[in-house]
C-alpha cells in the first residue's frame, strides 16, 4: 500500500468523509479518485456521494465526498 493510500486510510478511520479540497489540503492527496480506487481493490468499503458545498467565490458547486463502511 502506498504512503498516500496509508494516510488517506487512516484520515477515514478517524473522520469517516473525505471530499477533493480536504484530501489536497490536509494530505497533500491531488489524485483522491485515484487512491479511493485503489482502497477498493484492496476491499476496503467506500461509497461516494455527490454533495452540494460553496467555493471561495460563495457559489454553490458539487463535490464527491467519499465515506468508509464497515468492513
Amino acid at each position: 500500500m502506498s504512503p498516500q493510500c496509508r494516510r488517506l486510510l487512516r484520515w477515514l478511520e478517524v473522520h469517516r468523509t473525505i471530499d477533493p479540497m480536504t484530501s489536497w489540503n490536509d494530505l497533500g492527496i491531488y489524485r483522491l479518485a485515484s487512491r479511493i480506487s485503489e482502497l477498493r481493490k484492496l476491499g476496503y468499503p467506500i461509497t461516494r456521494a455527490m454533495v452540494k458545498r460553496r467555493n471561495r467565490w460563495g457559489e454553490v458547486t458539487r463535490v464527491a465526498e467519499y465515506r468508509l463502511g464497515e468492513r
